[in-house]
């Protein structure tokens, strides 16, 4: 059968590719609700609907793959990682090959409660306002995760290796779609953040 002319197709860039140098120890594999933060991450844009969804490596590899096995997901190991996100960014795009995604999310696997209906509302927001992208705004500031439509691809693509998302995000200035999300406000790069993420998830940072 064929595709719906009017079926919009999200490809996922999971972001993975730190040391954890504050945590002192591999967020990815960090246990949360009996599953890694990676897992729950890729399991998360699963959810929403992406597809391909490709897990971007770099300080570890192998265990990170062996991971997220059990998943329909890529893994790509982004050599230069340590340049900076932008490095792990375009590795992830360049995994994408001959796919042409209507949209690419861009996110993070320590951000635990960013739920799959929040990404959800970023890729419908993105697509009804026809914005270049649609972003989670909290803290009174935005971020990932992220939404890059057609017209944005080619900057992911162009993106610096020292660069990050942000500072792509803000170059769209009041063209950006932004999107309340409060829980995007907690990641957890600390082994206090941890902590007060088992202890249960703090009040007000809801998705």
């Amino acid at each position: 059968m064929p595709a719906r002319a009017d079926r919009h197709t999200t490809a996922a860039l999971v972001l993975a590719a730190g040391n954890s140098s504050r945590l002192g120890q591999p967020k990815q594999l960090l246990i949360y609700q009996r599953e890694t933060l990676l897992h729950r991450a890729v399991r998360g844009a699963l959810a929403a609907g992406c597809a391909p969804v490709i897990v971007v490596t770099g300080a570890l590899d192998a265990e990170l793959r062996q991971a997220v096995a059990d998943l329909p997901c890529q893994a790509v190991h982004s050599p230069n990682w340590a340049t900076g996100m932008g490095a792990s960014i375009r590795a992830g795009v360049a995994a994408l090959g001959a796919l042409h995604p209507d949209n690419v999310l861009v996110m993070s696997c320590d951000q635990p409660l960013v739920t799959a209906d929040a990404l959800r509302q970023l890729l419908r927001l993105q697509q009804i306002s026809g914005a270049p992208a649609a972003a989670a705004a909290y803290a009174d500031t935005f971020g990932i995760p992220a939404v890059f439509g057609p017209a944005a691809l080619a900057d992911l693509r162009r993106l610096r290796p020292e660069r990050g998302a942000k500072s792509l995000l803000a170059g769209y200035g009041p063209a950006l779609a932004l999107l309340p999300l409060p829980a995007a406000a907690f990641d957890v790069d600390t082994p206090a953040a941890y902590a007060a993420l088992l202890a249960g998830p703090p009040g007000g940072l809801n998705s």
